[in-house]
């Protein structure tokens, strides 16, 4: 038993497996207790297949469930992320007034002025430009614009989703804020009722305003506003200011790369402006033509032809002389109508081709002669018989100046002062063949000389005012009293404080050249001093009529016989006298000036149609090298009133006055004036009615020179009359005998 036992334990391994036996008995394979390896393999490889199946199964499940939880979790910060959103929004709008309440805040007012034949002027106002029509402006400028600054304007609802991520995520690659991702609705909704502030609450009410912008308006309209109120730079505001002020032309007007180049600056108006720094702007430019071509808005035959033919900019906004002009309107304006709260249309009075021949003609002579005569600036009034100013030049340049001459610069006449001096002895009795010594004489500590030391002995007054005789102009104001010159040059239009000491008579009180002009129009229009106006008339941009400067009356101020006396007078300026240069084919007439050293050099003179004055100096008050009022002033003045009078039918100066040679000492060259006529009073051509004619003034007590015997120069008496005048008339001899002398200031200041 225990043998057999054994052996079923031990069983022994030789021979076959199939006939191992012991003691008679077989044992197969599929027998034994213990399983073979070969089986045992091949479960480990099922358990191990197994197991790999189900540890991928497990991955795939925990890859999906990290993303579920994922989605869920973003699902989850998105619904509460919204309601920030909302609560931000909420509590930002509820700060703003209510929505029923909003309105489109009015454009600021432009002015516009336009000459007396309808041409622009200027623009005045913040925007500097009058609004323009979406269909009127050139269809490059909204084009280009839309290119570069919203390609999905006609789509986009206000706010663009896909252009405000482009922009994060062009900012977080940069790692620096360099695109906005705003809209043109939502950068208009920032001009019109926003602060430029970069904050939360700025900009959560700019997109609130853009969707109520897109609500209330059209796509057209939206870009309209926006066209004609964004900032271009340079102090431009609205494309039709940009268009005048970088290219001198309307945005009606503007080319293809005219148009890139304004679209291109509202990145930046003020870093890209043409002004500042042309070639960022031209580059600019061409991203916009770029943009454009990329969209389809041109060609690319038009994108080689605007690349290869850049934007011209205008040499400078700030010039031309109109704009001396459009400052003075702007400054009588409120006085007129005053605020401003719409655009408005300004007519004024002066002719632009006009405007441009004085400016010309001011320039030229300062450029060819200015260096080599010290002569840095000049001015030009010129006026009808209305009292309209036709033209204004107030200095050489706007660009580089813009201080009127014209109008605010207080000068010395000098001897262009004189007229009134004469005037008022004429009223006073004399006629312009009464007779003075033209000798040195000495009033006080004052000697008058004549210029360049030269005496004529006896002459009648009409030959003392042609050449501009200094001692017989001191001794007619010694006998009418410097307070009747005073009163005589206020009454026909000066306005500037004079003083009455006889120094007067050589025009050492300052004046401008506005009003000495003005007050020589009484000469030209037969005695009448009409209103000085720049404005015809002012209209709303509709045509609505707000003011109409038509109408009123001029007063007498000169009796028609001192008119004519007068005229006879200065008419010997022009043709023998002093302002030879000045003669042309019109009657004319008029007076030089010259102040102390040639600081100042005069030139007013008329027409029976325009009444012209003509400065020129230096603003520091140096001294020009020896320019009198005959030289560059007549010269100006007859370039210009050659070309104002072409074509114009040749009118008389008003008033008659005949000489009576018997009781004068007159040159056989000097003129009379009997084939003048009498003048109708004048029409009003441009915004005037014709002058009324009221009561003439009570006339003034003829005072007539007293005669005195002057060291063998007798001089005679006017009519006869022998009345005291009040002042003494001195004697040729006083004063010692002829001498070569410079008068000082001191002594100008001090005489009389």
């Amino acid at each position: 038993m225990a043998n057999r036992r054994d052996s079923r334990i031990e069983p022994s391994f030789e021979g076959p497996p199939q006939t191992r036996s012991s003691a008679g008995l077989s044992v197969s394979e599929e027998d034994r207790v213990v399983p073979s390896n070969r089986k045992a393999s091949a479960k480990r490889k099922s358990s191990k297949a197994k197991s790999s199946r189900g540890g991928r199964g497990r991955s795939r499940r925990g890859l999906f469930g990290v993303l579920g939880r994922l989605f869920y979790w973003c699902f989850v910060l998105a619904i509460w992320g919204g309601i920030a959103v909302a609560g931000v929004v909420i509590y930002y709008g509820a700060k703003m007034p209510a929505a029923t309440t909003w309105s489109i805040p009015d454009r600021a007012p432009n002015i516009k002025i336009v000459s007396a034949d309808g041409q622009l002027l200027a623009n005045r106002g913040m925007s500097g430009g009058e609004a323009v029509g979406l269909h009127e402006m050139s269809p490059y400028i909204p084009e280009a614009v839309i290119a570069i600054e919203d390609r999905r304007f006609y789509s986009h609802f206000g706010v663009d989703p896909i252009g405000l991520s482009r922009a994060m995520v062009t900012n977080l690659l940069g790692r620096h804020f360099s695109q906005g991702g705003s809209t043109l609705t939502q950068q208009l909704a920032k001009n019109l009722f926003l602060k430029p502030d970069r904050t939360l609450e700025r900009k959560v009410q700019e997109v609130l305003l853009a969707l109520w912008l897109e609500h209330k308006h059209t796509k057209d309209q939206i870009l309209e506003m926006y066209l004609n109120r964004v900032y271009f730079g340079s102090g431009a505001f609205g494309v039709e200011a940009a268009s005048r002020r970088y290219f001198g032309k309307s945005a009606r007007d503007v080319t293809l790369s005219e148009a890139a180049l304004l679209a291109g600056l509202l990145k930046a108006p003020s870093r890209l402006s043409p002004a500042r720094d042309p070639k960022a702007a031209e580059e600019r430019s061409q991203l916009v033509l770029a943009a454009m071509r990329e969209e389809g808005k041109i060609s690319e035959k038009e994108l080689k032809t605007a690349l290869s033919a850049p934007a011209t900019r205008s040499p400078s906004y700030w010039t031309g002389s109109e704009n001396y002009v459009a400052d003075t309107i702007m400054e009588e304006l409120p006085d007129l109508i005053g605020d401003v709260r719409g655009d408005i249309v300004i007519d004024s009075t002066v002719d632009l081709n006009l405007q441009k021949l004085a400016e010309k003609s001011i320039r030229r002579l300062i450029d060819d002669s200015g260096k080599k005569l010290n002569v840095t600036q000049g001015a030009l009034v010129s006026i009808d018989d209305s009292g309209a100013v036709r033209a204004m030049v107030g200095g050489y340049d706007y660009s580089t100046s813009q201080f009127d001459r014209a109008s605010e610069a207080r000068r010395q006449p000098g001897s262009a002062f004189k007229p009134f001096v004469y005037m008022a002895a004429l009223e006073a009795g004399r006629t312009p063949d009464s007779v003075r010594n033209d000798a040195p004489i000495k009033i006080g500590n004052w000697t008058p000389d004549n210029y360049g030391g030269k005496y004529f002995g006896k002459v009648t007054l009409a030959t003392a005012l042609a050449k501009s005789l200094n001692s017989v102009a001191a001794q007619l104001t010694m006998e009418v009293g410097p307070n009747a010159v005073v009163e005589a040059a206020h009454r026909m239009g000066i306005q500037s404080d004079l003083q009455t000491n006889t120094s007067i008579a050589l025009g050492t009180s300052e004046v401008t050249p506005l009003e000495l002009t003005s007050a020589y129009v009484p000469f030209a229009n037969g005695g009448y001093k009409p209103d000085i106006h720049f404005i015809r008339r002012i209209t709303t941009a509709d045509g609505k009529l707000i003011y109409d400067g038509g109408g009123g009356s001029a007063p007498r101020v000169v009796k028609p016989e001192i008119v004519g006396m007068m005229n006879s007078m200065m008419t010997g300026t022009v043709e023998i006298g002093t302002a030879k240069k000045a003669a042309f084919a019109w009657p004319s007439a008029g007076k030089t000036g010259t102040s102390q050293n040639s600081r100042d050099a005069w030139f007013v003179g008329y027409t029976a149609n325009l009444t012209t004055g003509v400065w020129f100096g230096n603003d520091d008050g140096t001294a020009m090298k020896k320019v009198t009022g005959g030289a560059l002033p007549a010269q100006a003045w007859h370039e210009f009133m050659v070309a104002a009078h072409e074509g114009v039918p040749v009118r008389p100066l008003p008033g008659t006055w005949k000489s009576t040679p018997a009781d004068t000492i007159v040159p056989d060259d000097i003129p009379s004036a009997d084939n003048n006529q009498v003048a109708p009073v004048p029409s009003a051509s441009v915004g005037q009615q014709p002058p009324s004619a009221p009561a003439q003034p009570p006339a003034r007590v003829a005072r007539p020179a007293q005669t005195v015997d002057a060291d063998g120069f007798n001089m005679p008496s006017d009519g006869g009359a022998t009345a005291s005048v009040g002042h003494p008339v001195p004697p040729g001899s006083v004063g010692g005998p002829l001498k070569k002398r410079k008068t000082s200031i001191l002594d100008i200041l001090g005489g009389g």
